[in-house]
């Protein structure tokens, strides 16, 4: 791996492998390769083959060099991981061992100013994952009030969305938004930070972060991808860093593994057989050696399930929230 790589600590990466049981012969989706923590460590399982997926050509980048000590057992493909089950037709894989996943921006993402994450580091504020469409640049200069006041609001859990919302569209009409500094300046105007406080525009820009890559949507739609991939057996395993993360695996898993009594009052209705047997009925969070080496572990939760032979459960509806689509057409 290339020096930044290396040194990634990959959050709950020993719980995380430990809980997907990677074994010899087993074929393994590393849905986020980012660094290539997982993926390196189900390769040193003798025989395990993993495919990486991450939508960062910079990542796919930096993995290049596993790839070449893995002896052909590591494919790397740029893609959304929200596409994983046809990444995995593509390479003629009709089911997998185990999928594991660790959702939301990285530390690499995080500390290189040109990608626009971090309002600590002067940059362009971009915020894409990938390579193309909308940045949040365009976000915050095409969004309405009432559009920018929902997005902070819902994404961010900002109490201040509708002040700050307010405050960014009257900055624009003097100048564009176009860097980290320029928002965060906005944002701390309205937002004002006690101390040891978090910094008063974090919020604001977790939520333009999820809102531009569709975050949660994409999360949504990896998991039921998950459940068609999944050998009976196979293990899903997936680490988030926050609530609203963490609450939408909470509740497919609930979902998909809730075994149903039925009711003596509607015999006749079916009940869905579940289609995963949960494995942590509490999230798995961080230890104290792991928070003192690595700060941004604290808000972490891993959650795993198996893999049942049960059909796959009907497709959920995603939340009626806002859409970049909707947002950049004006629609």
């Amino acid at each position: 791996m290339t020096g930044a790589a290396s040194r990634h600590i990959s959050v709950l990466g020993r719980e995380a492998v430990e809980a997907l049981a990677p074994r010899d012969g087993g074929t393994y989706i590393d849905a986020t390769f980012g660094a290539g923590g997982y993926s390196r460590a189900i390769l040193e399982v003798a025989g395990a083959r993993v495919v990486g997926i991450d939508r960062d050509r910079m990542a796919i980048m930096g993995g290049f060099d596993l790839v070449d000590r893995s002896a052909g057992r590591l494919t790397l493909v740029e893609s959304r991981f929200s596409e994983l089950d046809e990444v995995c037709a593509a390479q003629g894989l009709d089911a997998v061992d185990g999928v594991v996943m660790d959702v939301g921006v990285s530390s690499m993402q995080l500390d290189q100013a040109e990608r626009g994450f971090s309002f600590r580091l002067g940059g362009p504020l971009d915020m894409r994952m990938g390579q193309s469409g909308p940045t949040a640049a365009d976000v915050v200069a095409k969004a309405s009030e009432t559009e920018l006041a929902n997005i902070i609001y819902i994404f961010g859990e900002e109490r201040h969305s509708r002040g700050v919302a307010r405050a960014i569209v009257a900055a624009r009409k003097d100048t564009p938004i176009a860097t980290t500094q320029a928002l965060a300046d906005i944002v701390a105007k309205v937002v004002r930070a006690k101390p040891n406080e978090i910094h008063p525009a974090t919020r604001t820009f977790q939520a333009l972060r999820i809102f531009v890559n569709e975050e949660l949507d994409e999360l949504h739609l990896a998991l039921t991808a998950a459940e068609r991939v999944l050998k009976p057996g196979g293990r899903l395993v997936v680490v988030s860093f926050h609530s609203l993360e963490d609450r939408i695996v909470k509740n497919f898993l609930a979902e998909r593994g809730k075994v149903s009594a039925g009711s003596r009052h509607l015999p006749e209705v079916a009940q869905a057989v579940p289609s995963f047997r949960i494995l942590t009925k509490r999230p798995v969070v961080p230890g104290d050696a792991e928070l003192s080496a690595n700060p941004r572990a604290r808000s972490a939760k891993l959650r795993a399930a198996e893999r049942t032979d049960a059909p796959v459960h009907a497709v959920d509806k995603l939340p009626s929230w806002p859409r970049l689509a909707d947002v950049m057409r004006g629609g």
